[in-house]
C-alpha cells in the first residue's frame, strides 16, 4: 500500500516536472517568435536607418549603390542604398532571415521609412555637393552617443585648396528667349554630359559639380583643407630635414620651459595680472590667425606630390566634356530645333570654359530660411573672368597662369600662351593660356566610347595621353606648325613692344589659319559648294590673333610709352 502511494507521488512529480518544462519551452518559444518579429519588423529596420544616417555623417559624398530585395510582393520591392566597407550595407543585417514571403509581411511601413531616409540623405548630397559635405557631416554626426537635436546649416566655413572651373552655354540668352520652359531640358542635357566627365576625370572623388547659375556651371576639383595640406607639407619637410628641424624645435622648447619656471622673470611677468594675461592671449590668437592666413597665401601648390596628374585630369575633364557636347545625340538634336535657328541661322550647342587654382572658403551662405553651399574666393572669381574672356579671344577654354604652372610638361607643350593681362577686380599680372579646341570639321562620333571604356581610360591616365588621345588630337587638328611659329613670333613682338612686327606676324598667322580651313573644306558649304563672304570669313580665323590685332590698332598700331608687356581686361 505504502509502495503504491510512493509510486503515485513519484509519477505525479514527474508529470508536474514535464508539464513545467513544456510550459517553459512554450513560453521561451513564444518569446523567441515575438522577439524575431520585433527584430524583423522594428529593430532591424531601425538599425538599418541609423546605419544609413551614420554612413552619410561619415562621408556625405558617398555614391549609394541601389539594392533590390528579392521575392517581395505588394509593391515592397524598393531600391535601398547598399554601401560597402565602412559605410552602409544590408548584407550583415539579420532582418532578412531568408527570402520567404513571410519576412516581408508587415514590413511595408518600415521599408517606406528606410526609403525616405535614403532619399533625404541622397537629396542632401546632390543638392549641396562637396561644399555642403561638412554641413551634412556636422549635423548628422553623433554628440555623446546621440544625434544632434537641432539642424544648424550655418556652420563655420573652412579654407580649402582647389581647382575651380566655370563652364557657360554659348548663346544662352537667345535659347532662353526662344525655348521658354524647354530651356530647362537643354540645361539638363548639357549638365548630364558635363557632370559625367567632371566626375569621371576628377582624381578620386575630387571632381564635383557645385552649382548652376543659369547659363554657367561651377566645377570644383578639391585638393584638400588648407590645414591638412600645410600639415602634410610640414611632415614631408620634417622627413627631409629631420635632424635640423628636431634640434631647432628642441632648443625652442627648452627656452620656453626655462622662461616659464617658477620665479623666473617670464613667469612673474605672465602672472602679474589677469588683464595682461588676457591681452597676451588675444594677441597670441591674432598672431596665430595672421600666421594661418600668411601660410595659406604662401603655400606653393606646385610642391604637392602628384599635383600635375591631379591638374591634368581636371583640365582633361573639361576638354572631354567639350568633345561630348558635339557627340551626344540629345544635344545634337537641339542644333536642328527651328526655334534656336530662327533669326540667327545655324545654332550649335557649345560651352566656353575658364579655370583657376588656389584657395577658397567652403561653406554655407544664407539664413535660416534659405542657404547655399558655395565657395567664396578671388580664385573663383578669376575662373569666372577666364570663362568670360573666352569670347574676347575667340577660344573655347582659357586657363590662368596658376593652372598652367601645375600641369605636366606634356600638357604644357599643348597649351598656347595668348596674352599677359590683369582682369577686372584684380591687379595681378598673369599669362593666360588656351588649349585650342575646335569642333568644325571633326566627327567626334568616330572616337565614341562606352562608359566602361571611358572609365578605364580615366583610371589609367598617363601624361602621354596628351599625345595619343583621339579626342584631344582631333580638336587641335586645325593647327599647323607654320601658324604656331608666326603666332608665337607675333605675340613675342607684341609683348616686347615691337608692334609693327607683331601686326605683320599675327596677320600672317591669321591668314594661315584661314587657308588651312579652306583647304580642309571646313568653310565650304557642301550644299552650294561656296565659301563665305570676306566679312564672314574673318570670323573663322584665329580669334586670339584678331583680338591682339584689334587691340594694337585701337592704340594706333604703336606701343604706348611705358609699355610693360601687359594690359587690363576691362570687361567681365
Amino acid at each position: 500500500m505504502r509502495f503504491a502511494f510512493r509510486f503515485s507521488l513519484l509519477r505525479r512529480a514527474i508529470s508536474c516536472f514535464y508539464l513545467q518544462f513544456c510550459v517553459l519551452v512554450g513560453v521561451l518559444g513564444g518569446l523567441s517568435v515575438l522577439r524575431r518579429d520585433a527584430e524583423v519588423l522594428v529593430l532591424g529596420p531601425l538599425r538599418r536607418m541609423l546605419r544609413i544616417v551614420a554612413g552619410y555623417a561619415k562621408n556625405p559624398l558617398i555614391q549609394p549603390k541601389l539594392h533590390r530585395r528579392r521575392n517581395t510582393r505588394n509593391s515592397v520591392n524598393k531600391s535601398l542604398p547598399d554601401h560597402s566597407d565602412d559605410t552602409l550595407s544590408d548584407s550583415d543585417d539579420s532582418l532578412d532571415g531568408g527570402d520567404t514571403v513571410e519576412n516581408d509581411l508587415g514590413s511595408y511601413e518600415t521599408e517606406q521609412l528606410i526609403n525616405a531616409v535614403s532619399k533625404i540623405t541622397d537629396l542632401l548630397r546632390k543638392c549641396w555637393g562637396v561644399a555642403g559635405a561638412d554641413i551634412i557631416s556636422t549635423n548628422l554626426a553623433t554628440r555623446e552617443g546621440a544625434l544632434t537635436e537641432v539642424f544648424n546649416p550655418t556652420v563655420p566655413g573652412k579654407s580649402v585648396y582647389a581647382l575651380f572651373g566655370f563652364a557657360a552655354i554659348n548663346g544662352f540668352d537667345h535659347a532662353l528667349k526662344n525655348l521658354g520652359g524647354d530651356v530647362m531640358v537643354l540645361i539638363n542635357d548639357v549638365a548630364k554630359v558635363l557632370h559625367d566627365e567632371v566626375y569621371r576625370w576628377g582624381f578620386g572623388d575630387s571632381g564635383q559639380c557645385n552649382k548652376n547659375l543659369g547659363a554657367a556651371f561651377l566645377m570644383v576639383f578639391r585638393i584638400g583643407l588648407v590645414k591638412e595640406v600645410i600639415d602634410k607639407l610640414e611632415q614631408a619637410t620634417d622627413v627631409i630635414f629631420s635632424t635640423h628641424t628636431k634640434n631647432r624645435a628642441m632648443s625652442q622648447l627648452k627656452q620656453k620651459a626655462k622662461a616659464r619656471r617658477p620665479g623666473s622673470m617670464g613667469s612673474r611677468a605672465f602672472v602679474g595680472s589677469k588683464a595682461a594675461g588676457a591681452k597676451l592671449k588675444a594677441k597670441s590668437t591674432k598672431r596665430k590667425a595672421d600666421a594661418a592666413k600668411e601660410a595659406m597665401m604662401s603655400v606653393s601648390l606646385q610642391s604637392l606630390p602628384g599635383i600635375s596628374t591631379f591638374t591634368d585630369r581636371a583640365v582633361i575633364g573639361m576638354l572631354k566634356s567639350y568633345a561630348g557636347m558635339h557627340r551626344d545625340k540629345k544635344l545634337l538634336t537641339w542644333n536642328d530645333d527651328f526655334r534656336l535657328g530662327a533669326g540667327v541661322g545655324a545654332f550649335t550647342v557649345s560651352l566656353i570654359y575658364g579655370m583657376d587654382a588656389g584657395w577658397a572658403v567652403e561653406g554655407a551662405v544664407g539664413s535660416e530660411y534659405k542657404i547655399d553651399a558655395t565657395y567664396l574666393s578671388p580664385h573663383v572669381n578669376m575662373a569666372s573672368r577666364m570663362m568670360s574672356a573666352c569670347k574676347q579671344y575667340g577660344v573655347s577654354i582659357l586657363l590662368s597662369q596658376a593652372v598652367q604652372e601645375l600641369m605636366s610638361d606634356a600638357a604644357k607643350a599643348k597649351l598656347r600662351h595668348l596674352d599677359t593681362v590683369t582682369v577686372k577686380g584684380s591687379s595681378i599680372k598673369q599669362r593666360i593660356y588656351t588649349y585650342d579646341a575646335r569642333s568644325r570639321g571633326v566627327d567626334f562620333f568616330l572616337f565614341s566610347r562606352t562608359d566602361d571604356q571611358a572609365d578605364f581610360e580615366a583610371d589609367r591616365y598617363t601624361p602621354n595621353m596628351w599625345n595619343v588621345d583621339q579626342d584631344l588630337k582631333a580638336m587641335r587638328q586645325h593647327l599647323t606648325e607654320d601658324f604656331l611659329d608666326d603666332f608665337r613670333a607675333g605675340r613675342k613682338a607684341y609683348l616686347q613692344g615691337d608692334w609693327p612686327l607683331a601686326i605683320e606676324k599675327l596677320n600672317s598667322a591669321n591668314g594661315i589659319m584661314l587657308e588651312s580651313a579652306l583647304e580642309a573644306g571646313y568653310l565650304v558649304d557642301s550644299s552650294t559648294d561656296t565659301v563665305p563672304y570676306e566679312d564672314e570669313l574673318a570670323e573663322h580665323g584665329d580669334g586670339a590673333s584678331l583680338f591682339l590685332l584689334n587691340y594694337m590698332k585701337s592704340k594706333g598700331g604703336v606701343a604706348p610709352d611705358g609699355w610693360e608687356g601687359w594690359h587690363p581686361l576691362t570687361s567681365k
